[in-house]
């Protein structure tokens, strides 16, 4: 038997195959991340300590803040509803952590505190000392988070260049800027498998499951009755929404409009539904839940989602468009109220040769909600 020799690690093929690659780094930051682990970015020749708020413990805090002097780092949207003052042109803020401050004050801050009448979860603002809009680094510790469907909130604790302290923890280091880019770049969707599905709108259904190689969500396309996809095809993307699709929640119309989507398609020769797993806008399930507690509160769908730090849309479309081409679609007939879906197809290739609106589920209580997806989203009211 062969033994394993140590110089075989030199070998360029060897390490070609084996060592990790940047999207592999990236997953395993983000798997530290979200146990909890602190991990280390790297920008401009600095290394520092990262960790995310919502997973963060006293332990850890402690242990970080005996390394040096900790930051928290916060969306603009997120510093716009604590109050603070605008510090400039960028996507994150830092702010100086007091040296009494524990996790209670760090949670208040980032908005995972539970928010009531009786008991408000923000801070008066001049308890929030700010320093300055964030670098590189910081935005790549957000970015993490959001990618997460994390609360975009997060503990950063310089370290200068000395990295001595990285390796003795072993923790996963990357660049910053790898980071961004990694989470930036268009991940291809692989078909990994499909099924023949028959449904109550249609016996003739099809179900194909796909997947990205940087260790996303799967995404599902689904084909109604039997369309040809050679031609224009009736075509939906659907974002997973599990109060309304599953539970019948009357605060949106998702789940009316999946379900008119696939009785309209079935009705008029087929069609694909492309369900995309970003639920609440991108969000996650845990942050549209804080969500509806702010709205309940008073806020709409879009203060509440920026209020807990995020965008008014965190979901990418692209991931629609990449499905399509692999299953050899390059014309629709688009089902949507939202000219974003129409604009980011046509930016990736797929010639949107009609929109087909949809308008199915209002109710008592999702007239606000609806509104103001045409107020502020720009969603077309017919």
């Amino acid at each position: 038997m062969q033994l394993f020799r140590p110089t075989d690690l030199h070998d360029d093929a060897t390490r070609e195959a084996l060592a990790p690659r940047a999207a592999e780094y990236l997953l395993r930051i983000k798997g530290d991340l979200r146990l909890g682990l602190p991990v280390a970015l790297k920008d401009a020749g600095t290394v520092a300590l990262v960790a995310w708020v919502e997973t963060l413990t006293d332990a850890r805090l402690a242990a970080l803040s005996a390394l040096g002097h900790p930051q928290l780092v916060v969306t603009a949207h997120r510093a716009a509803a604590l109050g603070l003052p605008e510090t400039g042109a960028g996507e994150t803020v830092t702010l100086d952590v007091p040296q009494a401050a524990g996790l209670a004050w760090l949670t208040a801050i980032a908005g995972q505190a539970a928010v009531t009448a009786e008991e408000p979860a923000v801070p008066a603002p001049q308890t929030v000392p700010v320093t300055a809009a964030g670098s590189v680094l910081h935005r790549a510790a957000i970015a993490l988070a959001k990618a997460e469907q994390m609360l975009p909130a997060a503990l950063v604790v310089p370290l200068g260049e000395d990295a001595e302290l990285v390796r003795r923890l072993d923790l996963t280091v990357m660049s910053a800027a790898d980071v961004i880019a990694a989470l930036e770049r268009d991940q291809p969707q692989h078909p990994i498998s499909s099924a023949r599905l028959p449904m109550d709108v249609s016996e003739a259904g099809h179900v194909h499951v796909f997947r990205s190689g940087n260790g996303g969500e799967e995404h599902y396309a689904i084909e109604i009755g039997a369309p040809d996809l050679t031609g224009p095809v009736t075509v939906r993307l659907h974002s997973s929404c599990f109060t309304g699709d599953v539970l019948g929640s009357r605060k949106c119309d998702c789940g009316a409009q999946l379900r008119g989507a696939m009785s309209a398609m079935a009705e008029t020769g087929g069609g694909v539904l492309l369900y995309l797993n970003q639920e609440g806008r991108g969000i996650g399930l845990a942050n549209k839940m804080r969500a509806y507690t702010l709205q309940d509160a008073g806020l709409d769908t879009v203060e509440a989602n920026q209020w807990l730090g995020f965008e008014d849309d965190e979901r990418d479309f692209r991931i629609g468009a990449n499905m399509l081409h692999r299953l050899g679609i390059a014309q629709v007939r688009l089902m949507t109220n939202n000219p974003a879906k129409i604009a980011i197809l046509a930016a990736q290739g797929i010639e949107v040769i009609e929109r087909v609106p949809l308008h199915q589920g209002r109710t008592g209580w999702n007239d606000r909600y609806i509104a103001t997806k045409i107020a502020k989203s720009g969603h077309l009211p017919r």
